[in-house]
C-alpha cells in the first residue's frame, strides 16, 4: 500500500520545505523513476534527526543521495552523515548533489557494501536508515544495532509497499501466510525481528511506502 497521492501531497506541503537541490533530485526521479523515499517522508527523515538531536547517520543504501540529503539539514556542523552505495556512479552523483548543498564536510562516502563498511565505524550512530536488499535487512539492523545509543533509532524503508504488493506483506505479517517473494519475506522477517527486540520499541510510520521505526530505549 502506497500512501494517496493527495495525502502524501499534502504532508509534503505540511513539512519542511525542499530546496533546489532538492527540488532537482524529485524531478530526475519523477523523470527517470529512480525510487526514492519522497519529500513526505524526507521531511520526517530529517524531524526524526532533529528529534534524536543527531551527531552521526549512517545509511544502508543511499542512492544519489536523497534520504542523506534530507538527514544533512538537520545535522550540526560537525556532525556526519554517512552514504554507503554499490553503484560508484550513484556515489558520485551523491557526492555531487550534497556538496552542492553544502554538506560536503559532514558527508562520507563509501563505495560497497553497507554491511560490511559499517564494522569501520564505532558508536554511537544516532539514525540509522535500512534501504538495501531487503532480504538482508535483518543482517543490516544486527551489525549496527550495538552501535546505536538509547534514544537513537532504526529507520526501515519500504514496510508497505516496493518490490511487493501491500496485500502479500499484509498476509505475511497479519495473516502469517506464505510467499514467493524474497524481499516481501525479507521484510516481514525483519517486522518480527525488530519487534522481538526488548531493546527497541517499533511503530509503523504510514507514509510513502512505509516507515518502520524502531527506537532504542535498553
Amino acid at each position: 500500500m502506497t500512501v494517496p497521492d493527495d495525502v502524501e501531497t499534502f504532508a509534503a506541503t505540511v513539512g519542511p520545505r525542499p530546496d533546489g537541490v532538492l527540488r532537482e533530485m524529485d524531478e530526475r526521479a519523477e523523470a527517470t523513476g529512480f525510487p526514492t523515499v519522497g519529500p513526505a517522508v524526507g521531511g520526517w527523515l530529517q524531524q526524526l534527526a532533529g528529534f534524536v538531536g543527531a551527531e552521526r547517520v549512517f545509511e544502508f543504501g543511499s542512492g544519489y543521495g536523497y534520504s542523506a540529503y534530507w538527514f544533512a539539514r538537520a545535522l550540526p556542523d560537525d556532525g556526519e552523515i554517512v552514504l554507503t552505495e554499490i553503484d560508484a556512479d550513484e556515489l558520485d552523483d551523491a557526492r555531487q548533489n550534497l556538496a552542492a548543498g553544502g554538506f560536503e564536510d559532514i558527508a562520507r562516502f563509501e563505495l560497497g557494501d553497507a554491511i560490511d563498511i559499517v564494522e569501520e565505524y564505532d558508536g554511537p550512530i544516532d539514525v540509522v536508515l535500512i534501504d538495501n536488499e531487503k532480504d538482508r535487512y535483518v543482517e543490516a539492523f544486527e551489525a549496527v544495532r550495538s552501535k546505536v545509543p538509547v534514544g537513537g533509532c532504526v529507520v526501515a524503508d519500504n514496510m508497505t509497499a516496493g518490490p511487493f504488493s501491500f496485500e502479500e506483506i499484509h498476509r505475511l505479517v497479519v495473516d502469517g501466510g506464505d510467499s514467493v517473494n524474497d524481499m516481501a519475506t525479507g521484510v516481514a522477517a525483519y517486522l518480527e525481528h525488530v519487534r522481538s527486540e526488548d531493546a527497541f520499541e517499533t511503530t509503523l510510520l504510514p507514509l510513502g511506502e512505509g516507515l518502520a521505526v524502531s527506537r532504542r530505549i535498553d
